[in-house]
């Protein structure tokens, strides 16, 4: 007689987590793969992050996708091991442990191009406005800038965080001088094509203090973080005027399915189970 394996342990880290949709999505793909996994919701002390994460991988844990507001931290416990989206990034949102050794990648750029590009908003030579500098949005400029954007500008709360990201992406790539600009959350004036909102604002029930007339013609307005109805963010957008709006529900489906394909070699197909996940949304 075989004895079956144990399933494998995976999960998702952040503070707050309860929310998340992600052990959904992970069990969705392994049906699809036929593979055997259990997948949980970990909510660290934000003081506890290494710990917790320790005491997972020393448990037997084999990978954990990381959300706010662990990002950079996870960034610095993985720095031995970084893909180069994660380098050039400085925020890691999957880890793994590979020979004993912490590991990590981010595909959160991989999740918003695939779901932009979905929407019809391609970024090819489009005028963007990135809305926060912390984790979230670190984990797109690269992304968005090889896209081709024709211009990427990047506001915060604290002008100093934008113009400190701002100078990251320089040093990193300096070809990218004059296509990329900073300043805070007043220095935002329009018009963009695409607007993206990379704060933790849709956590609560304020938008960013953004100004009016932000939007082109048609633009997109992007919330990263996603909700069973419109996000602070996006009532704001279309008060203002944006074409389109969107939450990141697709975005959270493509960057989980960019991490699965790393923990298990197998792409799995992102379109059914954004459906079901919208349509669970949608039930009161």
């Amino acid at each position: 007689m075989t004895l079956s394996q144990p399933a494998k342990r995976y999960g998702v880290i952040g503070n707050p987590v309860a929310h998340s949709r992600s052990p959904a999505i992970h069990e969705a793909f392994a049906r699809q793969a036929g593979i055997t996994l259990t997948y949980e919701r970990i909510c660290a002390p934000r003081d506890g992050f290494a710990a917790t994460i320790g005491a997972f991988f020393s448990e037997g844990g084999a990978g954990l996708n990381v959300t706010v507001p662990f990002k950079e931290e996870a960034f610095r416990l993985a720095e031995g091991q970084l893909s180069q989206r994660a380098a050039m990034a400085g925020a890691v949102n999957t880890l793994w442990m590979e020979q004993d050794t912490l590991h990590g990648c981010n595909t959160d750029g991989v999740g918003l191009l695939h779901d932009i590009t979905r929407l019809g908003h391609a970024p090819k030579d489009r005028a963007i406005l990135l809305v926060g500098a912390g984790g979230a949005a670190r984990g797109v400029v690269f992304p968005l800038l090889e896209a081709g954007c024709a211009r990427l500008h990047i506001v915060n709360r604290t002008a100093e965080k934008a113009q400190a990201l701002s100078q990251h992406i320089i040093d990193h790539a300096p070809e990218s001088v004059g296509r990329v600009t900073a300043g805070g959350l007043d220095h935002a004036k329009g018009p963009w094509d695409i607007v993206i909102n990379a704060t933790s604002s849709s956590l609560t029930s304020a938008p960013p203090a953004l100004p009016g007339r932000l939007y082109a013609a048609g633009a997109l307005a992007y919330d990263m973080f996603y909700a069973s109805g419109p996000t602070a963010f996006m009532r704001q957008a279309q008060a203002d005027g944006a074409g389109t709006v969107a939450d990141g529900l697709g975005m959270l489906v493509g960057q989980a399915a960019a991490s699965f394909a790393i923990w298990h070699g197998v792409q799995p197909d992102t379109v059914p189970v954004l459906e079901t996940l919208r349509n669970a949304l949608s039930e009161p």
